[in-house]
């Protein structure tokens, strides 16, 4: 396109032109093929261009697309969340839909933030959080967010909610290993409601998997079990945000039963609409909405198009096929498929300092020296540079925070669709072994030319 109204992530970029999708695959109007290896932003849960769904959408549009949430409820709105409440875990029953992960993020604070209210508590107003964790891009998401360079614009605007580190276990602050460690990483929240004390705090949040922030970081077996008891202990809910890793991603319908918790609340989003829709959920467990059933009746939050039915009847559709097509049970053997030909590339390849992650969400972290594991410069720009390589050869990856202040470090994440083929994971590993040959050839020159 010779001039773009359009405001792009980079402005002064070339993006590529989209035409179509199908399968784990996109075509460009060049007709180039790209494997989709990240879902997109991790979101095309069932791939492109799935006929069931498109046939949903259509049908939908037919009969209504809009109506207000305050004026009409509607059939597909309500037998979604019939369908989110029986696939969830425990007494997770209670949907409250809206149109993105950060507005989902933010509705789960404020429910948190009223259920205290409404059993005569006002000054649990707090939320914590962890750093190297992302939330979402609105000031309340972002607020809650530990990721410094999406935060660094925007400091004087946002509240302190992160405080204590993630159970980054490559890079341990205590130079210590799981279990003998104690996990030490998670008691730092009991140290940290003290200093604050319990009556301030209305809840903790955190992705059972770090994403965008850490590259796939996946705790040690009892890290969750600490930080549910913690919470009990004190009073204060626990929010899951499973924006990323909800609906199967990690081998399960919630990223949360891999490690037997139990939350509170639950933030959806994403693969909610494999991308067919803008959709997102705070999913409520009964014994939060309680009091406020008994109380107000009325959740202090919404928007505009929340739990519109087109949305909802294509959210309907990607949930009803995930379940008919049995796609979560196959999550787990394709994951191990696809980490055990990563963990062969890095045998291959030392500057993958880590392969980590659940099910199919992946992540890689990259160095200069795996002994040592120190990063690469951050002038380097070394994950832009992987990424926009790999993406010549036709395979899109998703970039990652690393390091251990989560700035200073080189990750990304591989999360391809669901639906993806063990012969096509196989594409992707041999797309991606082309993106860091090339790497390994050409830019640890750069790295050598810094150290100089």
């Amino acid at each position: 396109m010779d001039q773009s109204n359009l405001i792009k992530p980079m402005l002064d970029a070339q993006y590529p032109v989209i035409d179509y999708g199908k399968g784990v695959y996109l075509y460009d109007t060049d007709g180039k093929e790209y494997l989709d290896a990240s879902s997109g932003a991790i979101t095309a849960n069932i791939g492109h261009g799935v006929k069931e769904i498109i046939d949903a959408m259509h049908e939908q549009a037919k009969k209504v697309s809009f109506v207000y949430r305050s004026q009409f409820t509607s059939e597909a709105a309500e037998k979604l969340a019939c369908k989110i409440a029986e696939l969830s875990l425990g007494d997770l029953n209670w949907s409250f839909f809206v149109n993105s992960g950060s507005e989902a993020t933010e509705t789960a604070m404020k429910i948190a933030i009223q259920y205290w209210q409404e059993k005569g508590t006002q000054t649990k107003t707090k939320v914590l959080s962890r750093w190297m964790s992302y939330h979402g891009i609105t000031l309340g998401a972002l607020s809650m967010s530990g990721h410094t360079g999406r935060r660094a614009r925007f400091i004087p605007l946002l509240e302190d909610f992160p405080v204590i580190h993630p159970p980054y276990c490559y890079r341990c602050p205590y130079n210590l290993e799981a279990p003998d460690c104690g996990y030490l990483c998670a008691h730092e929240l009991e140290t940290v409601i003290k200093r604050i004390g319990a009556k301030n705090i209305a809840a903790f949040i955190a992705e059972p998997v770090i994403g965008a922030a850490g590259g796939a970081i996946a705790p040690p077996k009892d890290y969750y079990k600490v930080i549910k008891e913690i919470c009990d202990r004190n009073e204060i809910l626990f929010i899951a945000d499973e924006v990323m890793t909800g609906f199967g991603r990690t081998g399960t319908m919630l990223a949360s039963e891999q490690w037997n918790v139990k939350p509170d609340i639950v933030a959806l989003g994403k693969g909610m609409g494999a991308g067919y829709a803008t959709i997102a959920a705070a999913l409520v467990s009964d014994r939060v909405m309680e009091p406020i059933l008994e109380g107000s009746k009325s959740i202090m939050s919404g928007h505009t198009l929340s739990a519109n039915p087109q949305s909802c009847a294509v959210s309907l559709a990607v949930l009803e096929y995930i379940d008919k097509n049995k796609i979560i049970s196959e999550v787990d053997s394709k994951g191990v498929y696809l980490k055990n030909k990563l963990l062969n590339l890095q045998t291959r390849f030392p500057v993958i300092g880590d392969v980590r992650g659940k099910g199919l969400m992946v992540g890689l972290e990259f160095v200069k020296n795996p002994a040592t594991k120190e990063p690469f410069s951050r002038e380097l720009a070394l994950t832009q540079r992987i990424i926009q390589k790999a993406q010549d050869q036709g395979l899109l990856i998703y970039p990652a925070g690393a390091g251990t202040n989560g700035i200073n470090g080189d990750a990304i994440l591989i999360a391809p669709p669901l639906t993806i083929t063990k012969r096509e994971i196989d594409e992707l590993v041999k797309r991606l072994e082309t993106t860091l040959q090339f790497f390994s050839e050409k830019y640890l020159n750069l790295a050598e030319e810094e150290a100089e």
